[in-house]
């Protein structure tokens, strides 16, 4: 059909205005419209997930052995596999200090008529796995060889509480050997107060009161009597031979008296032990009962603190090794804004085999590969670059993680938009999150389209709230897992994310295929939900125009934080005013910030047809993302300078804990002890800190000099 000039002038009019209104109301649909990520939730797969976990908790795969450099391959190759050809999927290897056990022995010497107990020290293979002989020694990576003999203490969970109670109760921990359980605070720091206290070494064991029940694997979900959960004793984040720096092949590094000088590793030796190791060494003593939140389960005997009569004698010999870890890299480009990344990460090392800490991860990190693979088949391509890391030697102090982080650390702190973990990815039901203030209302958003994997009437959000009517956030102050070189030592956002939170077999050798599939996740419907949530909760800020950050939930957070400040400090002559100024400021720079990109939105199709606006977006996009860089500090938090970030970092006296201005939590701490006028000044100087690093973060949200 053919047009005359004119009414074919009309119609091109017409047709631009149509589109023009169509492009100005879009931003009004809600997300679920890009057909990709609604195609990304479809693509699930049970059966690949589970397979994956199998192949990789086959065999145990500590860091630095030859069956976790195997595990190396088999992800590398799964990526590429899943990928297309032009996909960079490669190894990123660090030659690290680790350390493995040379000798052990732990003797129990009581009053005639007993004679010695000689522990073995091995746990016992209830399921007949065919590669339970391949497990290592038990052992505390990174503790202190030497000898320790003495009378038994029992110190409950050997927290600073715990050891100032037996202090009150009179009992002199000199020149003892601390026996303390597991279950409220990270065993480094057991060995580090144990030691404060003055002991010579210490014994961790395994209570059944935490983590046994009537029955136990492989006949539940419990651990046996003989289970020992391994780990590290180390209280910094990476290679402690280069602090800082990244372990390269030829790089300058700390000799291992120096590292024992930089106060990071245990000063005294020391061992896990078994819940039955534990109970027989419980016997040995006598001394005062202790109150009923010491005592054990009602099968337990009765628990008495010591000193003695039972003596021990724990021999431990370690040995330094520069081994070579590997991690796993794969970068999918963004198309228009490659230069900014966002980045998914699990570890893959394991003390064992590893089924819950990490492979469920792994698992689930492979799963999120595979579906954006499949993404790619069908033209997506991101706006940002997407970047899916898998993480060596974690469980020894997040040394490769730290190690990327430390090499890479000036293009992260310039270009990355978010740091997304799964680490114990599934271990049970229930969701479970915590994440920098920003991100909150990105994860509620994305948990409402991803169904609950234990009832399918409703989404993990519902399930998550609960009867509260709101989910509950943790913090990443923690030193728990692989979130921390990217919040604590960059300031970049993140979220980690799990189901089921604390499980009975962890770090034992029990933690294998047969426990997940029997009690962790059947049906492996939990690996499929975490594969969801993640990769979507990626998808959003990879694809978003418009990041979806809001610092004003920030801000209403560090205002409650600074209230839980109050009592600490009453009647001292420290004010938190300053603290309340800035956090006042950054809730007006949070407001205007999202009045801004709700102009940009509503101007969004003329943007399009046009192209008068991407610059625009663009720099909002870079106030959003810089604005978590400037509650760092260069100088860091005073005694761990690695640790830049003022408001989120660990607790002093627990690694896994997360603490909110841990700078000023430290200083309160000390002043507490001299309680001086003098004392309290460092106080006031942190609270200026912090102030001052949450106003530069108001001026970044701003975008406007002084």
């Amino acid at each position: 059909m053919l047009f005359s000039d004119s009414t074919h002038t009309t119609l091109i009019l017409l047709l631009i205005t149509s589109i023009s209104v169509l492009l100005i109301f879009s931003p009004y649909l809600p997300n679920t419209t890009n057909p990709h990520h609604s195609l990304y939730l479809s693509f699930t797969d049970n059966s690949s997930i589970s397979n994956n976990l199998q192949i990789l908790t086959t065999r145990p795969h500590i860091a630095g052995s030859l069956p976790n450099a195997d595990a190396a391959s088999f992800v590398l190759s799964t990526f590429k596999s899943y990928f297309p050809p032009q996909i960079d999927s490669h190894i990123a290897p660090y030659h690290v200090s680790l350390t493995y056990p040379s000798s052990r022995t732990l003797t129990l010497i009581r009053p005639h008529p007993y004679p010695p107990t000689h522990f073995n020290l091995t746990q016992e293979n209830y399921s007949k796995n065919p590669y339970a002989h391949e497990v290592g020694e038990t052992f505390h990576a990174y503790a202190k060889s030497g000898t320790a003999v003495g009378p038994v203490v029992y110190a409950n969970y050997g927290r600073v509480e715990d050891f100032e109670k037996l202090r009150q109760m009179g009992v002199n921990v000199s020149e003892t050997v601390v026996l303390a359980r597991y279950g409220k605070i990270y065993r480094g720091d057991i060995v580090s107060n144990a030691y404060d206290a003055g002991a010579s070494g210490v014994l961790v064991y395994t209570d059944r009161k935490d983590y046994g029940g009537p029955e136990s694997f492989p006949d539940d979900r419990w651990m046996p009597p003989s289970g020992v959960q391994i780990g590290t004793v180390y209280s910094g984040a990476g290679d402690p031979s280069t602090p800082g720096w990244a372990s390269t092949s030829s790089c300058e590094r700390l000799s291992t008296d120096e590292i024992e000088q930089g106060g990071e590793v245990p000063l005294i030796p020391s061992l896990p032990i078994s819940a039955d190791d534990g109970e027989l060494i419980l016997r040995s003593l006598d001394g005062q009962v202790t109150k009923d939140d010491w005592q054990g389960d009602s099968n337990a005997p009765v628990y008495r603190v010591g000193p003695g009569p039972g003596i021990l004698n724990l021999t431990y010999n370690g040995k330094y090794v520069i081994s070579k870890i590997e991690n796993v890299i794969a970068v999918i480009e963004g198309v228009e804004e490659p230069d900014r990344f966002v980045i998914l990460g699990n570890h893959r090392d394991a003390w064992t085999f590893g089924a819950v800490d990490p492979n469920s991860g792994t698992a689930a990190l492979l799963d999120v590969a595979r579906r954006l693979g499949k993404m790619q088949k069908s033209g997506w391509r991101p706006r940002r670059t997407i970047i899916l890391c898998n993480w060596d030697a974690e469980e020894y102090g997040l040394i490769g993680s730290t190690e990327w982080v430390e090499e890479n650390r000036e293009m992260l702190a310039s270009r990355a938009v978010a740091y997304l973990n799964m680490d114990c990815a599934v271990s049970g039901p229930g969701f479970e999150a915590s994440a920098t203030p920003q991100l909150e209302e990105l994860l509620k958003e994305v948990a409402q389209q991803v169904p609950d994997p234990d009832n399918s009437s409703q989404t993990i959000y519902d399930s998550w709230t609960g009867s509260t009517g709101a989910p509950t956030f943790g913090r990443l102050g923690g030193g728990g897992s692989d979130y921390a070189p990217f919040v604590q030592h960059v300031g970049a956002s993140a979220i980690d994310m799990l189901f089921g939170g604390g499980y009975p077999v962890y770090h034992s050798m029990y933690d294998d295929f047969t426990w997940m599939r029997k009690f962790g996740d059947p049906m492996f419907q939990r690996h499929v939900a975490a594969a969801s949530i993640w990769g979507l909760v990626a998808l959003r800020l990879a694809d978003d125009k418009f990041l979806p950050f809001n610092y004003l939930t920030y801000a209403h957070e560090l205002q409650t934080s600074t209230k839980e400040l109050e009592a600490q400090i009453l009647g001292k002559s420290v004010s938190l005013l300053p603290l309340y100024k800035s956090i006042q400021e950054l809730k007006k720079a949070a407001i205007k910030i999202d009045k801004q990109k709700k102009v940009l939105k509503d101007r969004k199709g003329w943007t399009t047809l046009w192209g008068s606006d991407p610059l625009k977006a663009r720099e909002l996009n870079d106030r959003l993302m810089m604005a978590e860089r400037a509650f760092t500090d260069r100088d860091g938090l005073p005694g761990r300078s690695w640790y830049k970030h003022l408001i989120y970092g660990p607790s002093k006296y627990n690694d896994y804990g997360s603490k909110s201005f841990p700078g000023i939590d430290d200083a309160i701490e000390k002043a507490k002890i001299m309680n001086t006028v003098e004392s309290w000044r460092p106080v006031q100087h942190e609270i200026w800190r912090a102030s001052r690093a949450i106003t530069q973060a108001s001026l970044v949200l701003n975008g406007k000099l002084t």
